[in-house]
Order: C-alpha cells, then sequence, then structure tokens
C-alpha cells in the first residue's frame, strides 16, 4: 500500500509479555508487517510482566535484525503482578488515537484480522474485538455463563483473542476515575457501542492446549465474580432463605408438639429451632457483609494499581 493511501490515524500495539520466548519472533513477524503496510505512525507497548525467560532478548533481537522503524517501548514492571495490571500500565502509557491490546502472542488467526477489526471500528464502534471459532475450555464455559447469568450488568462477554479500542473509550473510562480490575467486563458496560468478530482459527484446538491463555485465569475468574457480580450475594441470600424456612418449619413443629401426646427427647426441639435461627442469623449477617465489601471495592477501583519499574525506548523515532 503507497505511503498516501495508508490510515492516517496514529496506532498503538500494547502487547502483554511473560516468559513467552516461544511465541514473541511469530507475533511480531505475523503482525508488524500488516502495521508497517497499512498505518503511516504505529507505536508497539510491550509490557514486561517479570519475564525470567529469554523473551527480551528476543524481542530485541528481532526488531535490529529487521530494522523496525515503528517506535518501541517496553515497560518494565517492578515485579510480576499480573496480567490485568500489567495491561492497565500499557494503556495508560500508550497515545495512540486507537489502541490494540493482545493479551497474549499466540497467533492462530490470519493477520489481516487486525485490519478488519479497525475497519469494524471505523463503522461506529468504540471497542471491536476478534475471538476465536474454535474450541472453548469446559472452565471457560462455566465461567462466562455463570458471569453472564449473575453479572449486575447487561453487557454479555466471552472469549476474545485480542481488541481494539478508541481513544474515546479509554478516555470514558478515565473519566469514571476506575481502576479496571477486568477491562473485558469494563469495556462491555461502559455505555459506549461494541461489536465483535469471530474467526476461524488455524487450529480449532489451539487456544484450548496454549497454556500462554491459561496464566493466572482462576485467579482472574474469582476476582471477576466479586468485583461486578452478585452471585455471592445471591448464594448467600439463598442459604438464608432455607435457613429461614427451616427455622419457621422447626416452630410450627415445636408449637404442634405441644399438643402431641408423643413427646421427643427432651431439649432437642429448641436445641434443633436454635441451630435453624442461629444459621439463618449467621448467612444474613453474611449478605450484609458481602454487599458492604461490593461497595468498598466500588471505592478501591478508583486506586491506581500498578507498579512500573522503568520504561525503556527499544527503538527510537
Amino acid at each position: 500500500m503507497q505511503t498516501s493511501k495508508k490510515e492516517k490515524k496514529f496506532i498503538s500495539l500494547v502487547v502483554y509479555l511473560h516468559n513467552v520466548e516461544d511465541y514473541i519472533k511469530y507475533f511480531l513477524k505475523a503482525v508488524i508487517p500488516v502495521c508497517e503496510d497499512n498505518f503511516q505512525e504505529f507505536e508497539i507497548v510491550c509490557v514486561d510482566d517479570g519475564c525470567s525467560d529469554g523473551t527480551l532478548d528476543v524481542l530485541k533481537k528481532y526488531l535490529e535484525e529487521n530494522q523496525t522503524k515503528a517506535m518501541v517501548n517496553v515497560i518494565h514492571m517492578s515485579f510480576f503482578q499480573g496480567l490485568e495490571s500489567a495491561m492497565n500500565a500499557g494503556r495508560d502509557i500508550a497515545i495512540g488515537d486507537f489502541v490494540y491490546e493482545f493479551d497474549d502472542v499466540f497467533v492462530d488467526y490470519d493477520p489481516e484480522l487486525l485490519l478488519k477489526v479497525y475497519e469494524k471500528m471505523l463503522e461506529g464502534n468504540d471497542i471491536v474485538a476478534a475471538r476465536s471459532k474454535g474450541e472453548m475450555r469446559f472452565t471457560s464455559k462455566i465461567f462466562y455463563s455463570l458471569y453472564n447469568m449473575t453479572s449486575r450488568a447487561k453487557g454479555k462477554i466471552g472469549p476474545e483473542t485480542f481488541r481494539i479500542v478508541s481513544r474515546r473509550a479509554i478516555n470514558r473510562i478515565k473519566s469514571m476515575g476506575q481502576y479496571i480490575p477486568y477491562r473485558k467486563a469494563v469495556y462491555m458496560n461502559c455505555g459506549l457501542k461494541t461489536a465483535t468478530i469471530a474467526y476461524e482459527s488455524r487450529d480449532k484446538k489451539a487456544r484450548v492446549s496454549n497454556k500462554t491463555v491459561t496464566s493466572e485465569r482462576t485467579a482472574l475468574a474469582l476476582d471477576s465474580f466479586i468485583y461486578f457480580t452478585n452471585a455471592l450475594e445471591r448464594l448467600s441470600a439463598i442459604i438464608c432463605g432455607v435457613f429461614l424456612v427451616l427455622s419457621v418449619g422447626m416452630g410450627i413443629y415445636i408449637i404442634t408438639d405441644f399438643f402431641n401426646a408423643d413427646k421427643p427427647v427432651e431439649g432437642w426441639l429448641s436445641t434443633m429451632g436454635f441451630l435453624a435461627l442461629g444459621f439463618f442469623g449467621v448467612f444474613a449477617l453474611l449478605t450484609i457483609i458481602l454487599k458492604y465489601l461490593s461497595v468498598m471495592l466500588n471505592l478501591i477501583f478508583r486506586q491506581q494499581r500498578y507498579l512500573i519499574s522503568d520504561i525503556e525506548k527499544v527503538v527510537k523515532r
């Protein structure tokens, strides 16, 4: 594509790195040529989240050997802080009109998909995600089903390979003054127009067996349930209701027992009634506490929660 026909919008690619030595070279080889051929200006922001292998060496060697012209910065996190915190740091430093977010560098899609999500963005969307039509882990299916069923918001989430976010969407989130504990959920429910493009994966089982996709997902899933859903509140309320029904039933049984000729073991009815009522009180209190904690968590979101060691300019313009 000629320079005059290239897109004039400045593009940022925020890439999460954590021990992906075997994948990073292929990712760069697939993504950079597409950007060079179609965008006049773009930058790459790599977030080094405590890499302990040769990921950074492979990155720098590839950029040097191929004489990459784009501006490339590497954000070194102070220590391993996890996907969401690291990507928040990368997004905050990115300066592009549109920001691509790559949560992992595993490529099972045609690189031209980057242009498709960009073109979909230009149709009036502010967040466009790409997702594979391939197989999904059973645990992921359970998570998304439970999350969407108990979410406080209307937006539904699902598996995503990468996404592109407009500067307006990023500013919307920042204007809310919120730290983003789970970007996928916040983007989906920020009030702006979203879209998803599904693609045929080169290997339908690729994202099931890929180890770079599974890191810290369990912890993130648990955090997401606490942050964005009322699942624990519902569970506590259901258990509370069960013990309430049991307490009422025991009360009715105790009253009717006074009129029966056959008496149960002395103290049994009063003990069972007391236990049922006690458990009801405990879970009622737990429901109140969980609701209070959800309010406190909303206040905690307003804090910036990541630590950066330094920013290294690998390729300067």
